[in-house]
């Protein structure tokens, strides 16, 4: 029985693994492209995040490698440290780092990340996937894969990208080879094709289909060809001691500047923050809902990156395409992420040649796929269903990371989802009611559960606009919790507003906790009216 289970994983974890490294490839080589490091580094941060994080994280569906969020900092950082190699003490200290973090349990800051802001980055990520790949499916290659940035490094944004790419770059052999894998990727998702050739995983068919292509046109000659700067170009060593020779490694001697500690405290920020993100997102469409131990993660992460710094690899973070993509190809375990770790050190090592033979056209056909599961319409629709307090934080998350970049939009959405739960506060702080009472009405404040600091202005102005010579109760029965700040308002109402106005004012409910007595209140009136009163409907809830 066991055999059939460990058959069935195997069944579903390796034609997974083939997706994300398909995936994985010109992603790493384009992170670390754009970020003005050796092509190999992007490589072993792959391989490490495959293997090393793989391995060591708790999570069955996550992915790690090269983060696009870093491209920025990486590139600046590098050109102010004067040397890669210094660049890699960064990394180290900031696994360091990260391994402390995940010791303290720093990780449950997780579970305060919005389910707004959450969704909202996995749609923004799906749309700026389909955005950035429409380019390379036309064959207009000028900006690097995993650019995920709106402001490209070119000159151009993500929407003069596409507007140059259809108008300008319109490759033909390369759209061919984009439409064909569309199809065939289609066709793969058809039950009946799935169920007989689940083994077999679309993407790989659709790159084999693409190289055979190129191959054809190369045949017939002429602008069909796709040439070698729309291939995927891994650096192919001459020997082993080439091989070798691509690995860096660290200048310990500059350790204790303070621009590398500075590096490396921002970078241990930015890839805990990513990967905190990335594994609440991943395990909310994991289908099996299984849940993932963050501070495990970051302890993960950090030995990662410690590795990965000392044999010349990039920063690596938990990242949301290549998880993605490995949950919709099927993964089981986290076997899928360390057999494509396996696959990344193989191919780079032993078969880069054929590997420097696939379209990148192909490869953008797939991220299509992805990009489209990420962002479908249905999850647009289930937000709006939410509600204003989901689908406003949802909505401006989703425009931010498309307009920006994936850390400040993450920040805006964050922002935007506060000042949603500070309104929503506002508006629950309490009910007010107009009740019928034998000397005339009374109004009445029932305080909620939780009062905070928050709810003071409210609370206040309420108090401030209520008419001269009436009846006021307010009633914390209910109340759990009350700020200091809040019964301030209360006993200076009591004191100065309430006499000022001839307002009749009892409190109910208050606890010897609260420090009120009598001498508090000038204006209290005692009473047990319940038989004399008939409460209505409330007029206002705020």
């Amino acid at each position: 029985m066991n055999n059939f289970k460990n058959f069935l994983l195997w069944k579903n974890d390796v034609p997974a693994a083939i997706v994300v490294f398909l995936i994985a490839v010109p992603l790493c080589l384009g992170i670390a492209l754009a970020s003005g490091a050796p092509l190999f580094s992007g490589l072993i941060s792959g391989i490490v995040g495959g293997l090393v994080v793989g391995a060591m994280s708790n999570s069955h569906t996550s992915v790690s490698g090269p983060a696009a969020g870093l491209t920025a900092i990486v590139l600046v950082a590098i050109q102010q440290l004067g040397s890669f190699e210094v660049f890699l003490v960064a990394v180290v200290l900031a696994g360091v780092m990260q391994l402390i973090l995940g010791i303290v349990r720093a990780g449950g800051i997780a579970n305060y990340f919005p389910n707004s802001v959450i969704k909202g980055m996995l749609s923004a990520i799906g749309i700026i996937i389909i955005l950035k790949q429409i380019p390379h499916a036309f064959g207009y290659d000028a900006d690097a894969e995993g650019d995920f940035d709106f402001l490209q490094a070119d000159g151009d944004n993500t929407f003069s990208a596409i507007w140059r790419g259809i108008t300008e770059f319109i490759h033909p052999g390369a759209t061919v080879v984009t439409i064909v894998s569309l199809a065939i990727l289609i066709l793969w998702e058809r039950p009946a094709v799935r169920k007989r050739l689940s083994v077999i995983p679309g993407a790989l068919v659709a790159v084999i289909v693409s190289v055979l292509l190129n191959l054809l046109f190369q045949r017939i000659g002429g602008s069909w060809v796709i040439r070698t700067e729309h291939l995927v170009q891994i650096p192919i060593p001459t020997n082993f001691s080439s091989f070798l020779g691509q690995f860096s490694f660290p200048d310990f001697s500059q350790i204790f500047q303070t621009k590398v500690l500075i590096t490396a405290i921002t970078i241990c920020a930015v890839a805990s923050i990513e990967t905190l993100l990335s594994i609440e997102a991943v395990d909310k469409i994991d289908p099996q809902k299984r849940t993932s131990s963050t501070n495990q993660e970051l302890k993960a992460q950090g030995i990662g990156n410690i590795i990965s710094g000392l044999i010349g690899g990039l920063p690596i973070t938990s990242v949301i395409v290549r998880s993605s993509a490995n949950i919709n190809a099927g993964a089981q375990t986290k076997m899928a992420s360390i057999y494509h770790g396996i696959l990344l050190l193989v191919s780079a090592s032993l078969i880069p040649g054929l590997l420097n033979k696939i379209p990148l056209a192909a490869l953008a056909a797939v991220l299509l796929v992805v990009g489209y599961k990420l962002t479908k319409i249905s999850i647009f629709k289930q937000m709006w269903a939410n509600g204003k307090y989901q689908w406003w934080p949802f909505v401006i998350t989703v425009l931010s990371v498309v307009f920006t970049d994936l850390l400040t939009g993450i920040l805006i959405g964050l922002g935007a989802s506060v000042f949603a739960i500070l309104r929503g506060n506002l508006k629950n702080a309490y009910f007010f009611h107009k009740e019928e009472y034998h000397e005339g009405d009374l109004i009445r404040i029932q305080l909620s559960q939780e009062v905070s600091f928050l709810n003071k202005g409210a609370i206040k102005l309420t108090l401030e606009h209520l008419p001269e010579k009436s009846h006021m109760e307010i009633d914390a029965s209910d109340s759990a919790y009350i700020d200091l700040d809040v019964l301030e308002i209360i006993r200076e109402f009591s004191q100065v507003n309430a006499p000022a106005k001839n307002i009749k004012l009892t409190l109910k409910g208050f606890r010897d906790a609260y420090r009120f007595n009598e001498t508090d209140f000038v204006s209290i009136i005692h009473r047990d009216d319940s038989n004399n009163k008939k409460e209505t409907e409330p007029t206002l809830a705020i």
